[in-house]
């Protein structure tokens, strides 16, 4: 029986006593809430903290509340919506770093344990209906099947309703899309129109309209995690052609008109310095004519995609309106880190390229620069326009000088706050988020969500702020730290380090700031005051120890141009399994076996007859990956490698009809070559080298039976996932033997655990 029925049973119906439990229901009148995060978007990128770029939607929140000129976050995308939706500090989560893997650390596990609840927990148990749309990244890579586990995905973790990303540098034009804990194909082709931004908003909408049309009086939390402005920057074209020859003048005029009308916004202090150049950002006046053409482009890319994105919020917010619902939200809009130098100084028409090879792509075509922006394309603009959208401040996204940690926030919500476009000056942090939501929805924070004893927030209520534009910050000391760039910040004086031409942390040079008189940190103080700069440097080993920031990891900007990722670390827990057997009934998955630097067998059990063609087995989307196919009759293996070259091997002869064994073998000659044999049961069809550093690079899903997230080959733009048109009973993955360096790290990491 109920332990909670209040009623009386006796032997019939007419004589007991019903009861029926008043279900739970949020404060009377409570507010909606609405998140609205955009990624890699520096200080300056939107309107209203001065950019030329048009963003009116946004603006439009600004004027209709009010914007914090001294907002903090976690200098990259993971950390920041570890702590937006947690009200904890990103180490003591476990996002010391990205949402991809688990490391072994307590700061390094890329998952939220349940004793560190969501807003969205929270909410749900204070009877609010709850939804996310757009990107995640708070989960492992391993976990990121059809199989689950589950509790980390948004259904997991307190959203009623989801339609995501699971994970970063995601194409907006062929996403990899979960709707609750299904992996699903997105509505219609890059071909048919289709872009993620606007899908998300679609979305929302729905679930929005879904739920005020049967319980209006319930209030909702939508959180809307735009992928955007992260890259690929993709946009239609009609936007992107907006801006031709905007940013011709280059980033450094750029950069000084953005600051001219920061000053006239009042966004920044009538003080405020522009910074020095860093060496990211060449002098745009010592480019030549063809870099100077290219690089504008890539800018009207990225303006094109924040103008679309603008829009999308608009039509969300106008929809706000249209039910009447508006007024009554409260519309938190921030971003997750200052502007990205992850396009190198020269840009990248594939991202990828360089983050697996180290090495830049050379010159575009005209045809090439054209196409950026489009499903072609999976580019990021150089970061000298990051540094311009980082104006005034110094650095970028991974850094936690201010140009990677000082980012917009607008707070908007007509019903509870008076001020219409006004600027607060308060120094505040992204964990003070989740406890101003709790007091303005007039919500406790719980002491267990879903049985689990709930560890303390560290944030602190911006609610003050609203109507008191002069009240002294109520935030004291907030410590900083990514990729070993370390930051503390009390009461007005921040110390900080750059980390990134360090060749230790014993030798890294400590930078001393007065932020209450130098907001954009111009002025290194540290000679002028070393007693201050020591007690600071000591706070900081205090706060690291007190939420967990140990231990500290390298940056991925070690050469100063593009990445060393897979320099950075030791361990990885993933599972060394040798063999798989798929199916094909199995959606794409981003958890898929580790193909680089070793011979492996892909064998697909498939019946052929005339006519048939389509992918067998296929890991990767269009900016680089491998597939097994059969085209024109012959069974054919296609690798895309980062979209710079392709290597094709083709049967000599045609696939007999009937059940065969098509199978696609790698034997590894050396550290980046080897040879591909394709066989039909067994016997060589078809040879050839292959030669390319590093060996199967494959960012995006598996799939079998089709493409996962996108297309391989350009000739194949327009068949969607070129699904195979016969009957795949499975396909056998076999892994021969661990010979590369990665997997032996990964044997001796588990010896070592099992002993």
């Amino acid at each position: 029986m109920e332990d909670n029925f209040k009623g009386k049973i006796e032997i019939k119906y007419s004589d007991s006593t019903p009861y029926w439990e008043k279900p739970k229901s949020a404060p009377e009148g409570a507010p909606n809430v609405l998140y609205i995060l955009l990624d890699d978007t520096g200080y300056a990128q939107v309107g209203c903290y001065g950019s030329l770029i048009e963003t009116p939607n946004i603006d439009a929140l600004a004027a209709d509340g009010i914007r914090y000129r001294d907002f903090h976050v976690n200098a990259m995308c993971s950390p920041t919506r570890a702590s937006l939706l947690t009200g904890c500090n990103n180490h003591t989560v476990g996002f010391c770093w990205l949402g991809d893997n688990d490391f072994g650390f307590p700061n390094l596990r890329g998952e939220v344990d349940p004793k560190y609840g969501f807003i969205s927990e929270t909410l749900h148990e204070a009877g609010y209906y709850t939804f996310t749309v757009g990107k995640w990244h708070l989960i492992n890579h391993e976990h990121m099947s059809p199989a689950g586990p589950f509790d980390q995905w948004p259904s997991g973790r307190g959203f009623d309703k989801s339609y995501t990303l699971l994970k970063a540098c995601t194409s907006q034009w062929n996403p990899f899309l979960v709707q609750g804990n299904e992996i699903v194909d997105p509505p219609k082709s890059a071909e048919e129109g289709y872009q993620f931004s606007e899908d998300i908003v679609d979305k929302a909408i729905k679930y929005i309209g879904e739920q005020k049309s049967f319980a209006p009086d319930q209030p909702f939390f939508g959180y809307v995690a735009f992928g955007a402005m992260h890259g690929p920057h993709h946009a239609p074209k009609e936007y992107i052609d907006r801006f031709k020859g905007q940013f011709d003048e280059g980033w450094d005029v750029y950069r000084e008109k953005v600051f001219a009308r920061q000053k006239e916004l009042g966004i920044i202090p009538e003080n405020a310095e522009l910074t020095e150049r860093n060496s990211k950002a060449q002098p745009w006046d010592s480019l030549n004519d063809y870099q100077k053409k290219a690089f504008a482009r890539y800018m009207e890319v990225f303006a094109g995609f924040l103008t679309y994105t603008d829009d999308q919020i608009g039509r969300l917010v106008d929809y706000l309106k249209e039910i009447g619902q508006y007024d009554n939200t409260i519309i938190v809009f921030m971003t997750d880190n200052g502007a990205s130098p992850e396009g190198g100084t020269q840009g990248c028409y594939n991202e990828f390229y360089h983050i697996f090879t180290h090495e830049w792509e050379g010159l575009l075509s005209d045809e090439l620069l054209e196409s950026m922006g489009s499903a072609r394309s999976n580019c990021n603009y150089p970061s000298g326009w990051a540094w311009a959208g980082n104006t005034p401040l110094k650095w970028y996204k991974s850094w936690v000088h201010a140009g990677g940690v000082k980012v917009p926030c607008i707070i908007t919500w007509p019903n509870g706050i008076k001020a219409k476009g006004e600027v607060r000056n308060q120094f505040h942090h992204v964990i003070d988020i989740y406890p101003t939501i709790l007091e303005l929805c007039g919500v406790k924070q719980p002491e267990y969500i879903k049985g689990v004893r709930q560890e303390a927030k560290a944030g602190v209520s911006m609610a003050y702020t609203f109507d008191h534009p002069d009240a002294p910050t109520e935030r004291h000391v907030q410590y900083f730290e990514m990729h070993g760039n370390r930051g503390i910040w009390k009461d007005g004086w921040k110390a900080v380090t750059d980390h990134v031409d360090s060749p230790s942390f014993e030798q890294d040079i400590w930078e001393l700031y007065n932020t209450d008189e130098d907001f954009s940190e111009a002025h290194d103080l540290a000679s002028v005051y070393p007693e201050k700069l020591e007690k600071l440097k000591t706070l900081w080993w205090h706060e690291a120890g007190k939420y967990g920031v140990l231990p500290l990891i390298e940056s991925h900007h070690r050469t100063r141009d593009g990445f060393m990722i897979n320099k950075m670390w030791v361990h990885s827990p993933y599972e060394n399994r040798t063999h798989y057997r798929l199916y094909p009934v199995m959606m794409p998955s981003l958890a898929k076996p580790y193909f680089g630097g070793k011979d492996f067998s892909i064998v697909t059990r498939a019946e052929f007859k005339k006519g048939d063609e389509g992918v067998l087995f296929s890991v990767g989307q269009n900016a680089g990956g491998f597939a097994v196919y059969i085209e024109d009759g012959k069974l054919s293996f296609h690798n895309n490698f980062l979209m710079k070259r392709g290597i094709d091997i083709i049967a000599e002869s045609p696939v007999p009809e009937g059940l065969h064994d098509l199978e696609f073998l790698f034997e590894k000659k050396g550290p980046d070559a080897g040879t591909g044999y394709l066989k039909i049961d067994g016997q060589i069809v078809g040879k050839g080298e292959i030669v390319c550093s590093p060996l199967f690079p494959a960012p995006g899903a598996m799939a079998v039976g089709r493409y996962g997230s996108s297309v391989i080959k350009l000739e194949h733009e327009g068949r969607g996932f070129y699904k195979y048109t016969g009957k795949i009973s499975y396909v056998d993955v076999d892994l021969d033997r661990p010979n590369s360096e990665y997997d032996t790290q990964v044997l001796l990491h588990q010896a070592l655990q099992s002993e």
